[in-house]
């Protein structure tokens, strides 16, 4: 089994008289983190998926839920999000059973989150659950081999079922999309057309690292602008995509309002374009490179330095910084080659005005120290 990073704090917040809510994207295992918390002590298990139990939960008594739960000591309620009143619902057994760890996971974010905003304050810890991590994989297997399969992550991903399942990568990219596109997020209030949808992740993926155009892409896909900005909202609430904001102090010669886009998982976004070549043959590996190396420093520092901002930078000359780690007063600035061959010179407009305190080039010969947490860094 590959233990996840998230394991021992979401066991560590057990019994400490508040829910916990746990996050992300189908498949990216919940559920089996969840079991393997739960098997020490004898727990409920209600899927918010099946319609009689959304059914059974929507408006039900504290008094018939403790009868449902019986002698167990966890009551755990997956895809949450399905259940009406669930914020209210998780509330009052806080309040009045708090001797009983409710558990409830989510595979969309502003659904979840917003039934148990307001009305559980206070009383929730959350967990965010991403795909596989390379810190992860190395744990699991040393950093020799997952360096070994360094060229594969980037074409197939880090889905745990994908990592299981060598060789039938694409079968099992194919299910995961169908999942996320069609279960999901079609499934959502204001989300009705799946060819405009589709479409539209198709073209952040082969835009994926570029900053994105809301007009230009709403021309191209015959939608409004504000389609785009919704959809757009959407897709990055439900894990399949996220946004890099431009990091500026108001200078006049600096990009302030932009985004950048990128996917949570390298091979969602090949699926999505249907392009499995290998790396050697193909014309986005620059593209592929920086979308995995943002995903999983993204990953890492979530889990370990949740406190960090994250950006881009460009000027209005288009000197551009790949990536920038803002925490506290400390500014690291990073950007990312493939090749190690390839140098860098960092915009002296950036430096001269921010003094970073890093300045690197992440290649393949030294990616490992960007994505591994070591001795609290």
């Amino acid at each position: 089994m590959i233990k996840r990073t998230t394991y021992q704090p979401l066991e560590n917040a057990l019994f400490k008289g508040k829910a916990i809510i746990v996050f992300g994207a189908r498949q990216v295992g919940k559920t089996s983190i969840i079991k393997n918390i739960c098997q020490k002590y004898s727990y409920t298990w209600l899927n918010g998926d099946e319609p009689e139990v959304a059914q059974l939960l929507k408006n039900i008594s504290t008094e018939r839920l403790k009868l449902i739960n019986g002698t167990h000591k966890i009551l755990v309620i997956d895809e949450a999000q399905h259940i009406e009143n669930i914020g209210l619902l998780i509330k009052r057994m806080v309040d009045a059973v708090p001797e009983i760890q409710i558990i409830a996971s989510g595979s969309s974010a502003f659904e979840l989150a917003d039934k148990t905003k307001e009305s559980m304050v206070g009383r929730k810890r959350e967990f965010q659950l991403y795909p596989l991590s390379f810190q992860e994989m190395v744990n699991h297997h040393t950093f020799l081999k997952e360096n070994s399969l360094l060229d594969n992550r980037l074409v197939y991903g880090y889905y745990p079922e994908v990592v299981t399942n060598p060789g039938n990568e694409i079968e099992v990219l194919s299910d995961r999309t169908d999942a996320f596109l069609f279960k999901d997020i079609l499934n959502l209030e204001g989300v009705k057309k799946s060819k405009t949808l589709f479409k539209l992740v198709q073209t952040l993926a082969y835009r994926v690292g570029s900053e994105i155009n809301y007009s230009s892409i709403a021309t191209e896909i015959g939608i409004s602008r504000i389609t785009v900005e919704k959809y757009i909202d959407v897709l990055e609430k439900n894990f399949l995509i996220f946004t890099l904001p431009a990091f500026s102090r108001n200078l006049d010669n600096e990009l302030k309002k932009g985004k950048k886009i990128y996917f949570w998982d390298n091979g969602i976004r090949n699926r999505v374009i249907k392009k499995f070549d290998t790396l050697e043959n193909r014309d986005d590996k620059g593209a592929l490179w920086e979308n995995f190396l943002i995903s999983e420093r993204l990953k890492l520092l979530s889990y370990h330095h949740p406190l960090t901002d994250c950006y881009f930078w460009r000027n209005t000359q288009q000197a551009e910084i790949d990536f920038i780690e803002v925490n506290n007063t400390e500014i690291n600035a990073y950007e990312f080659k493939y090749s190690a061959t390839k140098k860098n010179n960092f915009s002296l407009s950036f430096t001269n005005t921010y003094k970073p305190t890093t300045c690197k080039v992440i290649n393949k010969e030294n990616y490992d120290n960007f994505l591994l947490y070591t001795n609290g860094k």
